[in-house]
């Protein structure tokens, strides 16, 4: 596939070390025949400047935090209206590998009804890269996802969805149309990239891993479970049992529950009672 890409991105300012990153290796990735077009959306309250080069916007947090679903539909919908035959979703922590673009795009011209994934490493807090040349020698993609080889992709089994991680993958602006884009009612964190792949397993749209399409996850502090993010998972993930008829995000509850701040609930989950 050749034409114009776009690589959207959703940031907020406490991640704005981990955009300029971003954005000084997208400079050192191309893709043969593609002219790669920037979409940058952000997350805060305020209105970010933009930067030149880069076609930005912004979309504010809901009522319950920052809307990343929204802010990517936006992104996709400011690519169409810039001539993009191409999405590229790379998540704001996430450094593209060298050849990352063009894995993606290699697969969507094998693939064009279908959405791309490939794997990310995630980097050690002690490693900072300079330059996309030293990523070769840290790559090690996290076991619980595919891996195929450079230049190969694998049909997802149907039980794989679930795999899907919204950190990094692409579709054709067909698949974007038929898929309808992220549901905005999710706010805050969790559960908008599982049902965004719910909803394309039941469309039947398939899922392909990519190899070699490497994406890597710089490092930021994160809790195990994540607490500060207790109260979003608890109502995303209602909002994903209503639709589906199971909740999500099972480790981190489960956690949870036995930490003593969640219990079980008629179907569901609930905080326990101060």
């Amino acid at each position: 596939m050749t034409g114009r890409v776009a690589v959207i991105t959703a940031w907020s300012r406490n991640r704005e070390d981990h955009l300029r990153r971003q954005r000084a290796f997208l400079e050192g990735v191309r893709a043969p025949g593609a002219e790669v077009v920037r979409v940058e959306v952000g997350l805060d309250a305020e209105v970010a400047p933009v930067s030149p080069g880069i076609v930005g916007a912004h979309v504010p947090p809901g009522h319950h935090g920052v809307r990343v679903g929204a802010a990517r539909n936006e992104g996709a919908r400011i690519a169409l209206a810039e001539g993009a035959d191409a999405l590229v979703f790379l998540d704001v922590d996430c450094l593209p590998g060298p050849t990352l673009l063009t894995r993606y795009l290699e697969a969507l011209r094998r693939h064009p009804s279908e959405i791309a994934c490939g794997p990310v490493t995630y980097l050690a807090s002690a490693q900072r890269p300079r330059s996309v040349g030293e990523l070769d020698a840290m790559t090690r993609p996290h076991p619980a996802r595919p891996n195929p080889a450079a230049g190969d992709t694998r049909s997802a089994a149907s039980d794989e969805y679930d795999l899907f991680w919204s950190l990094s993958f692409a579709v054709t602006i067909e698949t974007w149309r038929r898929l309808d884009g992220f549901d905005e009612a999710y706010e805050g964190y969790g559960a908008e990239d599982t049902d965004f792949a719910r909803r394309a397993r039941a469309a039947g749209v398939g899922l392909q891993w990519v190899g070699g399409a490497h994406a890597y996850h710089q490092w930021h502090p994160a809790g195990a479970p994540p607490w500060r993010h207790l109260d979003d998972i608890l109502r995303n993930g209602a909002r994903f049992a209503r639709t589906w008829g199971e909740w999500p995000m099972r480790g981190w509850i489960d956690a949870f529950v036995a930490a003593g701040a969640v219990e079980p609930h008629g179907d569901g989950f609930r905080r326990v009672a101060a």
